[in-house]
């Protein structure tokens, strides 16, 4: 690297690509999927509406969204050889370490793995977003040593995964409510999931390897991983009367406030008030308040004592543990809703591709001389 260059620690601050599929304007806390705003899409649209949304720049009419919920559908069944594979996974692994594994698998099974055609990935992205769900459904099932269900045809992507987790069709409020968390973890710029698809999927590899490099990317507790932190804290601390006290320790010994201050929003993050209002309505309804009213609390003092605002991590960890679904699923449902937007960076990475290499700042010594073994 040249001597004039400079290095941005954790790719602060640089441009990597251009792409029309979404901006986050983290200064004043804005959150865009091509053109609209999030508060214009949230709770307006279904999931799969933005899926059509991301990969073909507009909203669907009936006729497109019919086909491609048809679709999406018509492709979730996985191949007999992933299945036996997820069945072979010891129960006590980390979900998304089987999703990583079976994703990659899936690449085994698909003779145009390696066709790089437009047409090729673009099917294959749709059966991805398709299957992914049903990889997680699958081994959450196998674990509990419970036969697996089928997918529903029926069903729309919330619905069905929501079903194949337990076997019961969800309510409507239950669906809407996965629904929109869906919606709102779609895609969300270059974060590190979605820049590290780009950076495999640039060098033309495939696209089995780009959403497997993507998905152990979000697996990090500084990414993806967040939500589950939250909920596991809220445990934690166990009561209202013993938020304050925490907070104050925490602060003390600077220790991090799981789902508290965002990389990029510097004032409120856009998609956390729709996730808080779905968790004070689904608190209220099972009878279970304190993890709202915990939560309120924690994000009214980190405002106050650090100017901090909570993130969509820091609701959506009450919302999923409202519906019930085990705390180490939080992470994988981000991975499901995300493979929406990572695939669609994908296929605009290749649209127009170069690959991506950063140059380094060495740090070490030069002028070193080799001295003989025997007097070292």
């Amino acid at each position: 690297m040249s001597d004039s260059a400079t290095s941005a620690k954790g790719l602060e601050g640089i441009v990597a690509a251009s792409t029309r599929l979404s901006d986050v304007k983290g200064d004043i806390g804005q959150l865009i999927y091509c053109g609209y705003d999030i508060n214009e899409l949230a709770g307006k649209v279904s999931y799969e509406e933005i899926v059509h949304l991301l990969h073909h720049d507009h909203l669907p009419d009936r006729k497109e969204l019919d086909e491609l919920k048809s679709l999406l559908a018509a492709k979730r069944e996985l191949p007999k050889g992933v299945v036996e594979i997820i069945k072979s996974f010891p129960r006590d692994a980390a979900p998304m370490h089987a999703i990583r594994t079976a994703v990659s698998a899936l690449g085994c099974f698909d003779p145009d793995a390696d066709n790089d055609s437009m047409d090729a990935n673009r099917f294959k992205a749709l059966r991805l977003i398709a299957r992914i769900p049903v990889i997680t459904a699958n081994f959450h099932r196998h674990r509990q040593g419970k036969g697996l269900f089928a997918p529903d045809p029926s069903l729309g992507e919330a619905a069905n995964f929501l079903y194949m987790i337990d076997g019961e069709k969800p309510s409507a409020e239950k669906e809407s409510t996965m629904d929109m968390c869906y919606v709102l973890h779609a895609d969300h710029g270059m974060n590190a999931s979605t820049f590290s698809a780009r950076v495999t999927i640039a060098t033309l590899s495939d696209m089995y390897s780009a959403l497997t490099s993507a998905i152990g990317t979000l697996k990090g507790p500084l990414h993806g991983g967040a939500n589950e932190g939250v909920i596991k804290m809220l445990q934690e601390i166990g009561s209202l009367d013993r938020v304050d006290a925490y907070i104050e320790e925490c602060l003390a010994q600077k220790k991090k406030i799981m789902g508290i201050g965002h990389r990029v929003y510097k004032t409120l993050d856009p998609r956390a008030p729709h996730l808080k209002r779905m968790a004070q309505i689904l608190s209220a309804k099972i009878g279970e308040p304190k993890w709202i009213q915990m939560s309120e609390r924690i994000a009214e003092l980190m405002l106050q004592k650090k100017n901090l605002h909570a993130n969509v991590d820091f609701y959506s960890a009450t919302v999923y543990y409202s519906l019930g679904i085990p705390i180490d699923l939080f992470t994988p449902i981000f991975a499901i809703a995300r493979t929406a937007g990572w695939t669609a960076h994908i296929l605009e990475q290749l649209a127009d591709n170069r690959l991506i290499r950063p140059q380094s700042l060495y740090t070490g010594p030069i002028g070193l001389k080799v001295i003989p073994i025997d007097q070292r």
